[in-house]
């Protein structure tokens, strides 16, 4: 399964990496493809090291403006020319797709990849990974949107919420019909 990941770039410290690179390994020791923003540094990294450590596939979407921090060594690395098209080629290029830790440009895409989702655009499971409480104030404004009738479709089929990355990972497999 090919498995877009939305995160951040940036150095996090042992509470945001750690869970990571579990996560990571669990996607390269089963077997799976990681499609992310293409980057080699920060929490990319961190992820990108664990699922190629792991045995598993890398595939990269940069863009023209983050280029020279584009991984070497990725299975396959495709440079977007703006963010709009680095979007849509992670979409087209996953399975599936889960949402990490970040900050304004994870959460950019984000509410994209689940407002196309909301108007059928995609089928894709999306998972956003809560990992120590970081998405716990966007959890509760998505349920309130839901409970407020802002949502045209019920909010367990847009997103389903996991604490942890064996979690994340099974919901995908279930999803996928891989277990």
């Amino acid at each position: 399964m090919n498995i877009c990941v939305f995160l951040s770039a940036a150095d996090l410290d042992e509470r945001y990496t750690r869970p990571a690179r579990e996560f990571a390994e669990l996607i390269g020791k089963g077997g799976h493809t990681l499609v992310w923003g293409g980057s080699d540094s920060g929490l990319m990294k961190v992820v990108a090291d664990g699922v190629q450590e792991s045995g598993g596939r890398l595939v990269g979407v940069s863009v023209d403006f983050l280029g020279e921090f584009a991984r070497p060594g990725a299975d396959e690395m495709v440079i977007a020319k703006d963010l709009a098209e680095r979007k849509a080629l992670l979409l087209a290029k996953s399975d599936a797709v889960v949402i990490m830790v970040g900050g304004t440009g994870t959460l950019d895409e984000a509410t994209e990849i689940l407002e196309l989702k909301k108007h059928a655009l995609h089928t894709k499971p999306v998972v956003l990974l809560n990992t120590a409480g970081f998405y716990d104030g966007l959890k509760q404004q998505f349920r309130r949107m839901d409970e407020e009738g802002f949502l045209p479709v019920p909010l367990t089929d847009l997103v389903f919420f996991a604490e942890d990355g064996v979690g994340a990972l099974a919901y995908l497999e279930e999803s996928a019909g891989v277990r």
